[in-house]
């Protein structure tokens, strides 16, 4: 009689699943002969999840994850190297090594800002940051406040503070020390301490894309101390990070990865059944496992768990429905513009579109230009994708990034020119003064749009975690944990499995988090079958 091979069926064809079964297949192919019974199901068309490389205007673009955050040991980095993935004739995005240089500041009304405004707030910023990360920060006459102190001394204590409340104070006790500074002149109605809060504002807007938070407010302080950088540059994937799933992928065998089979319903803990786990679809089929890799998104889990939603059968324990719910899972868009490439300015053809960076008055401000869009307002900059490029990139978070998945096209094109013409940024690269540029002239054209849904998408659900204010790291390492829990009344062990960014405690919301956690569970089920060796 043969022997049954386990079942195991892996939910979800992004960089986590796709990583947990090369894995296991290839630990197969190793062994010589079918260790497992290997099924891949994908509720979409195509494979990559999050990951998904696109085209516009005859550029590579990224719909989705866009960086290799530091190349020193990214597993990612090297399987890009490995396949070649690092050099291509065609223009992609970020393709320049850019640095603060490259950038072009303006505050709205078109005031071309003097690094001697922006600099030490830029500086501020980052040394706020570097502090809450735990990296060594350089203690020098500058230094205004001891970071430290400043975050022991915000009410409440460290134990419930947020990134928000903690930089706010920081700016506040900065802007407090100043003394005897000159105010600025020639910037219309800006104070200094108005352009000053709102290079701060510019700063933080950065950084809500950079961590999925809507509010920095909702973002836990001590939590940022445990994720983890790899050193060295971060850069983009010239063939696109979609090379990395295709590699991934071209190593299994035809019909293993299931397109259209979307999950509506996991039952497990079946009792009297050859296979403790069924998988329900919506398109009636069902499918039984003795393992389920689950590695959808944090967003589809919160769906997943709301009452009556009945996605778990029986529902999860109640200390996993708390870690899925503590967590922070938010909303970050990108939203990709061509410039018509034919436009004239002064009787030359434009090819050359800043590196530009947007300092907005605050919402409620009376200094506002009502012309502006409220969706673009907390967008911290408009930049070309690379050197010379007719397409240009900004980013969204929180409600603004919700609010660009309703607009229409021509919407969306109203708005971004607007913004751009407040900023008559069409002769700022040429012009050596730090006035008012507004009357000069001819205002940008874009021709075309594409922007990314992530939010509304109800395979995702958002974009990609955070610990939030009232959750910590041990949630995410809680999320990780496989279903049932050891010794539950001799139900067979390892029914559900978790992987995912979302439940890597350190290296959370990336894209190597998610292949370490697909790892991880590959490694969970090896170990299990005794084929660690293998």
């Amino acid at each position: 009689m043969v022997a049954r091979k386990p079942r195991i069926v892996i939910i979800g064809a992004g960089m986590a699943g796709l990583t947990a079964v090369h894995k296991l297949y290839t630990c197969s192919a190793a062994a010589g002969t079918e260790l497992f019974d290997l099924t891949v199901v994908e509720g979409g068309a195509r494979i990559g999840g999050r990951i998904h490389t696109s085209e516009f205007a005859g550029d590579r673009i990224e719909m989705g994850a866009t960086w290799i955050h530091g190349i020193g040991g990214s597993p990612l980095h090297k399987i890009a190297e490995e396949i070649n993935s690092l050099e291509s004739k065609q223009p992609w995005e970020c393709m320049d090594e850019l640095n603060d240089e490259h950038f072009l500041t303006v505050a709205e009304g078109g005031f071309k800002l003097n690094p001697s405004i922006v600099d030490p707030i830029c500086t501020l910023f980052n040394k706020l940051m570097k502090f809450a990360q735990s990296e060594k920060i350089s203690e020098d006459k500058d230094t205004v406040f001891d970071c430290s102190k400043l975050a022991a001394s915000i009410n409440g204590g460290i134990e419930k503070l947020s990134i928000g409340s903690y930089l706010r104070k920081g700016l506040h006790s900065y802007l407090g020390s100043e003394t005897d500074v000159e105010e600025v002149k020639g910037y219309g109605n800006w104070t200094r301490k108005l352009l000053e809060e709102a290079i701060f504002r510019m700063h933080e807007n950065t950084q809500r894309t950079y961590t999925s938070a809507c509010d920095l407010l909702t973002l836990d302080y001590k939590a940022e101390s445990e994720y983890r950088m790899f050193p060295g540059k971060e850069i983009t994937i010239a063939k696109g990070y979609s090379s990395i799933i295709e590699s991934l992928a071209s190593a299994l065998p035809p019909n293993m990865i299931q397109l259209g089979k979307k999950v509506t319903k996991i039952e497990w803990q079946l009792q009297g059944s050859s296979r403790p786990v069924k998988l329900h679809f919506s398109d009636g089929s069902i499918l039984t496992a003795d393992h389920v890799i689950i590695t959808v998104s944090l967003g589809v889990l919160k769906a997943g768990i709301e009452e009556n939603s009945g996605f778990f059968d029986p529902p999860l324990p109640s200390f996993k429905t708390e870690a899925i719910s503590r967590l922070g899972f938010g909303f970050v868009n990108k939203l990709f513009a061509e410039l018509d490439s034919t436009q004239q300015v002064d009787s030359q053809k434009f090819n050359k579109f800043p590196f530009l960076q947007m300092v907005f008055h605050p919402p409620g401000s009376e200094l506002k230009n009502r012309k502006i869009p409220w969706w673009m307002r907390r967008t911290a900059s408009v930049c070309p994708i690379y050197y010379n490029s007719n397409v240009v990139l900004s980013w969204f978070a929180g409600e603004e990034a919700l609010e660009l998945e309703t607009l229409n096209d021509e919407e969306i094109i109203s708005g971004i020119s607007s913004t751009v013409s407040n900023f008559s940024i069409h002769k700022l690269w040429n012009s050596n003064s730090q006035g008012n540029l507004n009357s000069m002239g001819n205002e940008f054209k874009f021709t075309k749009v594409l922007k990314s849904q992530w939010g509304t998408d109800p395979l995702f659900l958002g974009s990609y975690s955070y610990v939030a204010v009232g959750s910590s790291g041990e949630d995410l390492d809680t999320l990780a944990e496989p279903l049932p829990i050891l010794n539950n009344h001799g139900s067979p062990r390892l029914q559900i499995l978790f992987a995912g960014e979302a439940t890597h405690r350190t290296h959370y919301s990336t894209t190597h988090g998610a292949y370490f956690s697909g790892i991880r569970e590959a490694n969970r089920l090896l170990q299990h079958y005794n084929y660690a060796g293998v």
